[in-house]
């Protein structure tokens, strides 16, 4: 049954909250003058410097001087001020606001603008930015397919939407509000700091609430939104917001700033459990100028780490190209870490990027379990590997009659170590780890001569030192 709400005067269902494109009340006409090419986004203002504009499509944007007399600390002074009283005079409208008011520092909403003033001590001149949206764009206006549409329809989902500071992610986020709100139905809410989403009027923006998100969050629970827009997650603690919010139940999409989609998910790595990120966030979508690049999608699986044995079984969150599915990364427990590594990678030296990341591990372990330099491990089966000690530890590492390396291989899971003279390594791979190990510094030999006394002074940690003088030469 279809209920038609009360219509209001002046109002209708999808009528913004925040100001349409060039929606805003008369400013300074020197300011106005700045912005009267339509496709510049940004004004850039500083004291004793030429005004300078971003214009262009989101594409190509390109930064140019403006002609014209550089402005002073006092006309700069003068045009905050008018553009407080202009806020003054329209308080009735909802788009004209002061977001955040600091020492040093005051953000207002005038319409579509949003307006950035800094002035010491928070900067070293004063300087006056304005942004503006470059367009209003709908969900069809991106031409995606049919598959990722019914995705960001569904809102029961976790959503990163990533690319780089002016890539379009937010105007992309804008569009998905809408599509859910107008074309769904459902009940839309944002959090925001500041405030500068151009969403449909039924759709409710949340500022932080006592300048604190987490009470935000909090608050949203009560209104039962179907999504929530998150604009911007920057820090630790925005990522750790957005995993209670999700986990909550309610539908989320997140706008951060990455370089590409993998990084977004790595940075989600320490935030929130392993078993829970892909609950937390099942879809990243990727903008470039203005485009979707990529979309990557997670699923968690109980399975061994592509290139491991069966029996080495473990949550593994799989990370693929959406929507061809090709598995592109996976995300495991490795040890104490968490390891985000590629599939169907390189396997030269090394072996496959699981081979390598074990290397690593193995490599550590042994180290801290004997005491003695492991400068190199090597996979060579899934049960087999080669480690690399200098000349004058190996008798130590193996032990009389073998016994220091049986009893290692009993403690690193039934590994069979073969234990080998760093020397046989490539000249290319000892020089690394000469670099690494050591920080680049002395020859060779004094390398090796350090490498060499390493195990003799730093104690054999294993069972009460009895097998390390055992295991000496």
């Amino acid at each position: 049954m279809k209920i038609q709400p009360p219509t209001v005067k002046g109002s209708g269902p999808t009528e913004s909250i925040m100001a349409a494109f060039g929606d805003h009340p008369s400013i300074p006409e020197s300011l106005e003058v700045l912005l009267a090419d339509e496709t510049a986004s940004t004004v850039f203002l500083k004291a004793e410097c030429p005004p300078r504009v971003k214009a262009g499509h989101i594409s190509e944007l390109r930064l140019e001087e403006v002609e014209g007399d550089s402005w002073d600390k006092p006309s700069l002074e003068a045009l905050s001020e008018e553009l407080q009283l202009v806020i003054e005079q329209n308080e009735a409208r909802s788009d004209c606001f002061i977001e955040i008011e600091r020492e040093g520092c005051r953000i207002m909403q005038i319409g579509d603008l949003r307006v950035t003033c800094a002035w010491p001590p928070f900067s070293e001149a004063w300087e006056i930015t304005v942004v503006r949206p470059v367009a209003h764009l709908k969900l069809s206006d991106y031409e995606l397919p049919d598959e990722l549409i019914r995705r960001v329809s569904d809102h029961h989902r976790g959503i990163f939407v990533v690319g780089k500071p002016g890539s379009g992610k937010t105007t992309f986020a804008q569009a998905i509000a809408a599509h859910l709100d107008e074309t769904v139905g459902a009940m839309v809410k944002t959090m925001e700091a500041p405030r500068d989403l151009q969403v449909p009027q039924r759709v409710t923006q949340y500022a932080p609430l006592e300048g604190d998100l987490e009470k935000t969050a909090e608050v949203i629970f009560l209104v039962r939104p179907d999504f929530v827009i998150f604009d911007e997650v920057r820090r630790a603690r925005d990522f750790e917001i957005f995993g209670d919010v999700r986990l909550a139940g309610v539908g989320l999409l997140g706008v951060t700033h990455a370089n590409s989609a993998l990084e977004a998910i790595q940075r989600m790595v320490g935030k929130v459990e392993l078993g829970l990120i892909s609950q937390v966030l099942d879809t990243v979508i990727n903008i470039e100028k203005g485009k979707v690049n990529e979309v990557l999608e997670l699923r968690m699986v109980v399975r061994a780490p592509t290139g491991m044995e069966s029996d080495l079984s473990r949550p593994v969150i799989e990370i693929k190209r959406f929507p061809s599915g090709e598995l592109t990364h996976e995300m495991f427990a490795f040890g104490s870490e968490i390891a985000v590594v590629p599939v169907g990678g390189s396997t030269g030296e090394g072996g496959s990027p699981a081979w390598r990341m074990a290397g690593e591990e193995l490599k550590r372990e042994a180290s801290r379990l004997t005491g003695i330099a492991v400068l190199h491990a090597k996979f060579l089966t899934d049960s087999s590997a080669d480690i690399y000690v200098d000349d004058s530890a190996i008798g130590a590492m193996v032990g009389p009659g073998g016994d220091a390396i049986r009893s290692l291989e009993k403690d690193v899971g039934g590994i069979k170590l073969n234990v080998k003279s760093v020397t046989e390594l490539p000249r290319g791979l000892r020089k690394r780890i000469e670099r690494d190990s050591w920080g680049g510094g002395g020859d060779m030999e004094e390398w090796r001569s350090r490498g060499g006394r390493h195990w003799e002074h730093s104690g054999n940690k294993r069972k009460g030192g009895k097998k390390g003088k055992r295991g000496r030469r």
